[in-house]
């Protein structure tokens, strides 16, 4: 950790604001969004327990799950988006290899596609935050959450240097999608494998993140989170450190943080800023 103490868990570079901007909605200090990535079966078990966790707070979330690793229950998705909460696709099979070249992405973007119409989902997230923002063009999606604004630990560690989404475009033909980098740590890099035992890190970074009016997502992983408080895995942490933040956020931010959903943020990005890039564009032809 002090060999990357200069970028993680703060790059001091990121705080540069968006062109034009104007702002969170209802004037709001900083922007929350709470996502997961479902890997396993395992961790689609425990959704539901995750879901109730949040709703107690008051809170809402988006869950991506793997359409091809294993059966991705329409029971679970239906209670979730009842319950207000996002469904997002993550990836296709989850075996490292949707990047691996440009064809095996064209022919896994077929599918993924479908995945998305049949969910009624606007959102990817890219197994082990892989990711090549104009091949995701491919994709009918309303954003990508597949960077983050600094994390040396990830396969793909270049960072994309800020804490405010983004818009990626594609001139010809054109298409829009929104990028959401997360830029709070993954639980799964505190919590399994550095071994961390508070979560302090999580508040350090958000300080920082509300200081500067940023956007505060995090990746949790419900595969990793044990609720029962017993035999815990060796992968596994309490799922009260994820119960704790959110209680954090809740008392000691309240009313400073727009809790949103990420096609919501998506939806408010493309219209308050793609928009303008668009005109602007546009105009310049």
């Amino acid at each position: 950790m002090a060999t990357n103490a200069h970028v993680w868990p703060i790059n001091s570079g990121a705080t540069r604001l968006p062109p034009n901007w104007s702002g969170w909605p209802g004037q709001k200090q900083f922007a929350l969004i709470l996502t997961h990535d479902v890997e396993t079966a395992r961790g689609q078990m425990k959704c539901r327990a995750l879901m109730n966790l949040e709703m107690e707070l008051g809170f809402r979330s988006s869950f991506n799950f793997v359409p091809e690793r294993y059966r991705v229950s329409p029971e679970l998705r239906a209670l979730l988006t009842h319950y207000g909460f996002e469904v997002g696709v993550h990836g296709l099979k989850h075996d490292g290899k949707l990047y691996k070249s440009e064809k095996i992405f064209k022919q896994r973007a077929i599918y993924i596609n479908r995945y998305l119409k049949a969910w009624n989902a606007v959102g990817f997230r890219s197994p082990a935050m892989h990711h090549n923002l104009q091949w995701l063009h491919q994709l009918n999606i309303d954003y990508d959450a597949s960077t983050f604004d600094t994390d040396p630990f990830e396969p793909q560690p270049d960072g994309v240097k800020t804490i405010f989404p983004f818009s990626v475009m594609q001139i010809s033909p054109q298409h829009w999608y929104v990028e959401l980098p997360y830029t709070l740590p993954q639980d799964s890099t505190l919590f399994i494998f550095m071994q961390e035992h508070s979560i302090n890190i999580w508040k350090e970074k958000l300080a920082w993140i509300a200081e500067h009016g940023g956007m505060a997502l995090v990746i949790t992983h419900p595969d990793y989170m044990n609720f029962s408080g017993t035999k815990f895995k060796v992968d596994e942490y309490p799922a009260q450190y994820y119960a704790e933040f959110l209680q954090y956020i809740h008392y000691y931010y309240q009313d400073q943080y727009w809790q949103v959903l990420p096609k919501e943020l998506s939806r408010f990005w493309l219209n308050s800023y793609s928009l303008k890039q668009k005109t602007e564009i546009a105009q310049a032809m």
